[in-house]
């Protein structure tokens, strides 16, 4: 069984910058971390591999630098890495980013067939949660999002079962191979790697595919040219100056307290509401 990890790396939330002309990310300079979600679908996928058997390979679309984030994951005992790099990929959105990854997973798939791939389920610098379910969209794989545990694996019948979490409760969902699958947070806790696999990830190849190396015919469909979202502003909120109102419930009964907390939150509600309006004016 082979299995496939999508991670990204990705600027430090707390540093991240803004291009004042492009309205994207400057990762120059920024110090860079593999989005904590991906890890929850990193190790899932390892678990995966150690009670079902076969291998996991990490994939990921960046700059040369993200050499670095696959060869993390290389540490924590995956077996092999491609790193998808290339200018043209440069200011892609996740439209054109399901694009590329699609593509190099299907020349992964043309060399060894892939049964799963894992993503985490969003990143830290985008938040949109479409990057997984627009690879499987591109690729046909059915779609398990939001999952919070593997129960089976089946390879010989190519059937799985997890369990998703749900409004109100957990969805048991049983579907067919390949299938993509989406890794909640807090689902399980990444392994510490063995002193093997430190040592084997500082050996090992870790393969870089340009475009043209992934099977990618339409360069206009990657980077910005294949990017159809526009970001018009990109503004910091302006922090609110009102200090936190107190309740005095001293000699008042609960009916009072619960009569002057309502009016308290429903003219803060009025005043959220003109401050939206004037932001959507601005903007």
């Amino acid at each position: 069984m082979h299995i496939v990890v999508c991670i990204k790396q990705v600027p430090d939330s707390a540093q991240i910058r803004v291009h004042p002309v492009t309205n994207t990310i400057m990762r120059q300079g920024v110090p860079t971390i593999i989005n904590p979600y991906d890890l929850f679908a990193l190790e899932e996928a390892l678990r995966v591999r150690d009670r079902f058997g076969g291998k996991v390979t990490v994939l990921t679309m960046g700059p040369p630098m993200a050499e670095d984030s696959l060869r993390k994951a290389l540490g924590y005992g995956v077996d092999a890495a491609v790193l998808l790099t290339d200018r043209a990929f440069a200011g892609s959105d996740t439209l054109a980013t399901s694009f590329a990854l699609a593509t190099a997973i299907e020349k992964l798939h043309q060399e060894d067939p892939v049964h799963i791939v894992f993503t985490g389920k969003q990143t830290i610098d985008g938040d949109t949660a479409q990057v997984g379910p627009g690879i499987a969209q591109r690729l046909k794989l059915q779609q398990l999002t939001y999952v919070s545990a593997i129960r089976d694996v089946d390879s010989a019948g190519k059937s799985i079962t997890v369990e998703r979490r749900a409004e109100g409760g957990t969805q048991v969902l049983k579907t067919t191979l390949p299938c993509l699958i989406t890794m909640l947070e807090g689902t399980n806790t990444l392994r510490r790697g063995s002193m093997d696999d430190v040592f084997r990830a500082v050996r090992s190849e870790v393969r870089t595919w340009s475009a043209r190396d992934a099977g990618v015919e339409d360069i206009t469909k990657c980077g910005l040219r294949g990017s159809p979202t526009v970001v018009k502003k990109v503004f910091a909120p302006q922090p609110r100056m009102e200090k936190a109102q107190q309740i005095d419930a001293l000699g008042k009964s609960p009916a009072e307290i619960a009569d002057e907390t309502i009016n308290m939150l429903f003219t803060a509600s009025n005043q959220l509401g003109d401050d939206i309006l004037k932001l959507t004016e601005a903007i």
